[in-house]
């Protein structure tokens, strides 16, 4: 026997579905941002269409927070902190704790040297507005070879077997003509030489960064990265040195002329000791690998970063350092528990311009 008529049944079923849609929703806090994009019915210079992206959404909203980060670790000074009684004596003067400033670490892939980024970096070696620079070898040595020869774009497609007979090295969408390696072999086969007769007449000990500033000199050339880091004593760590060219380069001379010798070990007592003597610590990492890894484990020593801003396309299922988000970091003590952190999930290239532009671009602090 059935119970009510099949328009009761409907009725109950429309309720359920009414209920189930239209559910009520708790009241949005007052300081809830609503979300809103660039109204192109104005004008709109680039400064206002990077303000707007903190109200998109999505990885607009993450460059947005990006830039807000950056900001803060360029406009820190230790003046802003209540002085402390076991601060140093010289540190509770109030004119010296305006110049203690955030230090800024920045790494990136040697990719992005390949690229047009070199001459954003180079900006920003060149203005000393970042305080240390991590990177890989190729980061290094493509930086002295576009100073001997060209990079060209090419294509994503372009065929291995092609190029290879042609003599063109492929980095993505980029060419790089062969003989360019062969200039940079001519270039510092004798600064090798040199060094190795400084570590034998003066026990010169040479570590990866005072080798990166001893070519950054050699190079003499303001369109390099390392020319302007020499000049302002901004220390360069390369953890895997002989990983590229420069790495050749080193094989090759140590059947030249071997002897040479190269101490790891002085840099990481170095890199590590910028952290833990910093007040207050930035980090901005483009890019995975051995360069993220080596700026946050340096942060570690002093209990983390404050400020972090990673920008990568990795994701975090596999396990990876490289993928890892910010607060994975916060569980090793590599930023802080108070820390304020982002990822933007996005190839660099496109972003990094635009964070700049909007941050150590903008405004001298």
């Amino acid at each position: 026997m059935q119970n009510g008529t099949g328009s009761d049944r409907s009725i109950a079923d429309i309720s359920v579905a009414t209920d189930a849609v239209l559910m009520q929703s708790v009241a949005m806090p007052a300081d809830a941002v609503k979300i809103q994009g660039p109204d192109f019915n104005s004008p709109q210079s680039l400064s206002d269409l990077l303000t707007s992206y903190k109200t998109v959404g999505f990885q607009a909203s993450a460059l947005g927070k990006a830039i807000d980060i950056v900001n803060k670790m360029r406009a820190w000074r230790l003046s802003d902190e209540p002085v402390l009684e076991t601060d140093p004596e010289d540190l509770k003067d109030p004119e010296t704790r305006q110049q203690v400033k955030c230090k800024i670490y920045l790494g990136y892939t040697s990719n992005l040297v390949s690229s047009g980024m070199r001459e954003v970096i180079r900006y920003l070696a060149q203005h000393k507005m970042i305080d240390c620079i991590v990177t890989t070898a190729g980061g290094v040595e493509e930086d002295f070879i576009k100073c001997l020869g060209h990079t060209y774009l090419g294509d994503f497609s372009l065929r291995g077997e092609t190029l290879r007979k042609q003599g063109l090295n492929r980095i993505g969408n980029l060419l790089v003509p062969n003989d360019n390696y062969c200039k940079f072999e001519d270039w510092v086969m004798p600064i090798l030489d040199q060094m190795l007769k400084e570590q034998k007449e003066e026990n010169t000990i040479w570590t990866p960064s005072k080798m990166i500033a001893r070519l950054g000199q050699e190079i003499n050339d303001p369109t390099s990265i390392y020319y302007w880091c020499y000049k302002n004593d901004i220390p360069v760590y390369c953890p895997a040195l002989t990983d590229g060219s420069l790495g050749d380069m080193v094989y090759f001379h140590s059947y030249k002329n071997p002897g040479l010798i190269i101490d790891i070990a002085g840099d990481i007592r170095s890199i590590n000791n910028t952290a833990v003597f910093a007040k207050k610590t930035g980090v901005i990492i483009l890019g995975g690998g051995v360069i993220k890894h080596h700026i946050c484990n340096a942060n570690l020593m002093r209990n983390g970063a404050d400020y972090a801003v990673y920008i990568n396309t990795a994701q975090e299922f596999d396990g990876s350092d490289a993928g890892a988000r910010p607060d994975e970091a916060v569980s090793w003590g590599k930023i802080r528990l108070d820390g304020e952190s982002v990822k933007v999930y996005a190839e660099a290239s496109l972003v990094f311009p635009l964070l700049v532009a909007e941050t150590f671009a903008k405004a001298t602090v």
